[in-house]
């Protein structure tokens, strides 16, 4: 059986206009790589509720989990919340342990938690929530969409509260090889090699260093042994035999 898979929905309109610059979907892709669940895609869609609802629909359907970031604040355009409960066909409503934790980040919250503040205790029914140590506004996840915050530092703190709760399977390991030729020169024999081993994921990144044409091959597999081999033959086939023809 293979690994978990997963899929990434970044939601919000500054992360279409380029105004923000995305950070989650990195450290998202780092940390579930390490878990052994794999990361298959990624959307970006605006604050649009038919838009969140299609694409949460679309996604859950597909892979083991999704994980979405960004709109779930104490502004008019977080949205978050109430489209993944219309998603799920679930009530939505401010729920007594998602204030009890939030009313935990103000010294006076009967003053301080205005209506605005609540709206980041409004959580599906049946969710369960996933702990903010920082600002205190808890995510949730319904069945196996899980919904944080946009902040990268908040997103990255919940996630790591998160991920002990899922299943993973196999972490990807992976080795890169610098070879200093242009692509054009080892499109041949690198495809030669990925078509001998179909277990293996192989990838080839194009640099410039100092105005000199080369490029990483980047190899991934679960098995270390496999990618030390791998790695061995790669060096034979494409450095060395190129060194030996100089």
């Amino acid at each position: 059986m293979g690994n978990p898979t997963a899929a990434m929905l970044v939601i919000g309109d500054e992360i279409l206009s380029g105004r923000t610059r995305d950070r989650n979907l990195a450290h998202l892709a780092v940390s579930l790589t390490g878990k052994g669940i794999d990361l298959r895609e990624a959307r970006v869609v605006p604050d649009v509720e038919a838009e969140i609802i299609a694409a949460v629909n679309a996604l859950r359907a597909r892979y083991t989990h999704v994980f979405t970031s960004g709109g779930i604040g104490p502004t008019h355009d977080d949205i978050t919340a109430d489209a993944i409960a219309a998603a799920f066909g679930l009530p939505i409503g401010v729920r007594e342990d998602a204030l009890a934790v939030l009313s935990t980040n103000y010294a006076d919250p009967e003053r301080e938690l205005n209506e605005a503040r609540l709206r980041m205790a409004r959580v599906p029914e049946g969710a369960v929530l996933i702990d903010n140590p920082i600002s205190k506004a808890p995510g949730f996840s319904v069945e196996n969409v899980h919904v944080m915050a946009g902040v990268p530092e908040i997103f990255a703190v919940m996630l790591e509260g998160l991920l002990p709760r899922l299943t993973g399977g196999r972490p990807l390991l992976s080795e890169s090889l610098y070879i200093e030729r242009p692509e054009g020169d080892i499109a041949g024999p690198l495809r030669e090699f990925a078509a001998r081993h179909p277990e293996l994921s192989v990838g080839c990144y194009p640099r410039n260093r100092g105005g000199v044409l080369g490029c990483i091959v980047v190899v991934r597999t679960p098995d270390a042994e496999s990618l030390a081999a791998a790695r061995a033959q790669l060096e034979v086939e494409l450095i060395r035999t190129d060194t030996q023809e100089d």
